[in-house]
């Protein structure tokens, strides 16, 4: 191991800020925890005027990225800029250049780590990506060397802060949809095109990550799954704890006969479960091994000092590794597994159908659920309006999901029915 390791930043934004403070401010602890002198060298940014609220010393800050990727005296680069291009440009130089990789950009990685990756294998370097799922959360850790000894049943994770808030929001004040959106970007936790976040694409970016260190197989994204939240009102959160459930943006990756299930989409979570009582901004991740059995991990999934703490961390845990054996994790199985499609996954199911008020309608729906082996468990109606249309919520025992579609198109099609059928899967053990 070198005496010192020098380290040079690619981003100077909120994650960029937080891993410099920490590596200028904890710089001596953690060499007396590691023995390893982290040395800030550069830090690249197109702006580097504004005040980021650290004292950074004379001759660090640059706007050129090729003077942190192209320092031979630079070790480890760390990429924080976000985005496809041009910091996948910059990862693969770094690479070519032998300097190891520290990045957060789970959307890259999602969708270009494959490549990256196995350029890394063919220069003998190594990526980190601890910072890119769950913030300070160290997940990617726990999957790769803590529970290494697992075969992974299942993952659920709670892996976006701003749906989690927004959710958490509509439960607590009862306040549709489109105000708790306004409350998050009014505070910060929403962008103001919020799209990535409330659609389910930022959970699939993480979501992708986690299945392929779960089970070994290719980074696949194009294969998730994808739902968001925005069809959710404050009529369902009501339902759903009145049949005891809070509903939450799930990714949920698991192995079920061979095949790999992976998808985002809100889902009901019985009341007493640890992972429904994740509220506000907090992120949390189950993981079910074989071996260890049910574990939860908890925190802060977002922000400079987390997000830094997670990055700080993989450059340690890569320059303790030196040029021993490499962390794997990413496409590692020797299994071919094959991905789930959508339709054939099995899951219990709520529906919210909009009926008309008159006799005859329940068993009208209750007998199209029946013919495609769709079990009733409990039913909720509420409010009379004779000739008018009324909520009718059906809670339905596990079904798969192919059923479940030819059921409601058959459904929606009745005279009876006013509007298109809301339905949420719901996860838990069967009554």
């Amino acid at each position: 191991m070198k005496d010192k390791i020098n380290v040079g930043i690619i981003g100077f934004g909120t994650v960029g800020t937080g891993t410099a403070k920490i590596l200028f401010e904890n710089s001596e602890l953690i060499k007396k925890r590691t023995g390893i002198d982290l040395v800030l060298k550069r830090i690249a940014d197109l702006d580097i005027k504004r005040d980021r609220g650290i004292k950074v010393p004379e001759g660090v800050l640059t706007t050129d990225a090729d003077a942190v990727i192209n320092d031979p005296d630079i070790d480890v680069v760390v990429e924080l800029m976000g985005g496809i291009r041009p910091a996948k440009d910059f990862i693969i130089q770094a690479i070519k250049n032998k300097k190891h990789v520290v990045t957060a950009n789970k959307a890259l990685l999602a969708t270009e780590g494959n490549e990256i990756f196995a350029e890394a294998e063919k220069n003998g370097v190594e990526v980190g990506f601890e910072a890119s799922v769950a913030g300070g959360i160290p997940i990617i850790k726990v999957l790769r060397e803590g529970l290494v000894a697992n075969n992974i049943v299942a993952v659920y994770g709670i892996i976006n802060g701003t749906s989690n808030y927004i959710l958490t929001k509509m439960t607590d004040e009862k306040v549709e949809f489109s105000d708790a959106l306004k409350e998050a970007q009014r505070l910060g936790y929403a962008e103001a095109d919020p799209t990535f976040d409330i659609e389910g694409i930022d959970t699939a970016h993480k979501l992708t990550i986690l299945s392929s260190l779960s089970y070994g197989i290719p980074l696949s994204y194009n294969e998730v799954y994808k739902e968001g939240i925005t069809k959710i009102t404050a009529q369902d959160i009501e339902f759903a704890s009145e049949l005891g459930y809070k509903i939450k943006l799930l990714a949920i990756t698991k192995l079920s006969n061979g095949e790999i299930e992976m998808r985002v989409h809100p889902t009901m979570i019985p009341n007493e479960y640890l992972i429904s009582k994740v509220d506000g901004v907090f992120n949390a991740v189950y993981v079910e091994g074989d071996a260890v059995g049910s574990t939860l991990y908890y925190g802060r999934g977002a922000g400079d000092m987390p997000t830094g703490s997670a990055v700080v961390a993989d450059i340690v845990d890569i320059v303790q590794r030196g040029n021993g054996q490499k962390a794997k994790g990413i496409g590692y199985a020797s299994a071919d597994y094959k991905i789930r499609k959508m339709e054939d996954i099995e899951s219990m199911y709520y529906f919210r159908f909009s009926a008309m008020d008159q006799p005859g309608v329940l068993s009208k729906i209750s007998g199209i659920l029946g013919n495609y082996n769709i079990s009733i468990a409990s039913v909720i109606q509420k409010g009379r309006r004779l000739g008018g249309s009324v909520p009718l919520v059906v809670l339905a025992h596990t079904a798969k999901e192919r059923d479940v579609l030819n059921a409601i198109k058959e459904i929606d099609n009745l005279p009876v029915v006013s509007d298109k059928t809301l339905f949420i899967r719901v996860e838990g053990s069967e009554e």
